[in-house]
């Protein structure tokens, strides 16, 4: 069976990519999670992963990491993961390769925190050019495949390398069209991800790094997650 290692599920959005995308197609896996911090101590990843990072998926003997191979590991090996339709799996290919690749202002301002509401201080040009973006290549896949998912009417990982930006949306909740609106809404009822999301508020870890990162760009304005461990 497939191992994938994690990090904190209120924070790490590499993470969640392969996990919801092998929750929504019942690929079987163990999921092991290490928590950026512990007992007041940063943990290691380095040895379970090759350069220290989640997510990081073990086959046995073989090692992939980073979550784009993972998901390229995965489509080698379970039919499902890109659109069937050459045309539809060249667009979620682009389309996951750019969120990995991209939207920086996005994760600098907006980072994961699943279980808090955040109210920003400002949405800059950089930020702005974003959500623009993001909104473009959405309806650009509704158009062009039907939906209800980016690459038609399946669930694929494109919309699981998105999956990560529907709870950034929650959280920040930035301005977005109606069509944006509902998918972000459609990603975050999906069971995978509920179950995410609970998990999430149930963490008592914190990373004051990524907190840090929060109280610099907004205000919070609600804390649903468990008290903090001591």
């Amino acid at each position: 069976m497939y191992v994938l290692y994690i990090a904190n599920k209120n924070y790490s959005s590499w993470s969640l990519r392969p996990w919801v995308l092998m929750r929504n197609l019942g690929i079987a896996f163990e999921e092991r999670l290490v928590p950026f911090v512990e007992d007041g101590k940063r943990n290691d990843f380095h040895p379970f992963s090759p350069n220290g990072k989640v997510p990081c998926l073990h086959d046995g003997a073989t090692v992939v990491w980073d979550s784009l191979a993972i998901v390229e590991y995965l489509a080698e090996r379970h039919d499902g993961v890109w659109p069937q339709e050459p045309i539809a799996r060249a667009f979620a290919r682009s389309a996951a390769a750019e969120m990995h690749s991209g939207f920086g202002a996005l994760r600098q301002s907006c980072s994961m925190t699943c279980g808090q509401r955040i109210r920003l201080h400002q949405i800059d040009a950089a930020l702005h050019s974003d959500l623009e973006r993001l909104q473009a290549l959405w309806q650009e896949g509704f158009a062009r495949f039907g939906g209800p998912y980016l690459a038609g009417a399946k669930f694929t990982a494109a919309d699981a390398f998105y999956a990560p930006v529907a709870f950034r949306i929650q959280t920040y909740q930035p301005p977005l069209a109606a069509a944006a609106r509902q998918y972000v809404e459609r990603l975050l009822g999906l069971p995978s991800m509920r179950a995410w999301y609970d998990a999430a508020l149930a963490e008592r870890w914190r990373d004051e790094a990524h907190e840090r990162e929060t109280l610099a760009v907004g205000t919070v304005s609600e804390d649903l997650r468990q008290a903090p461990a001591h």
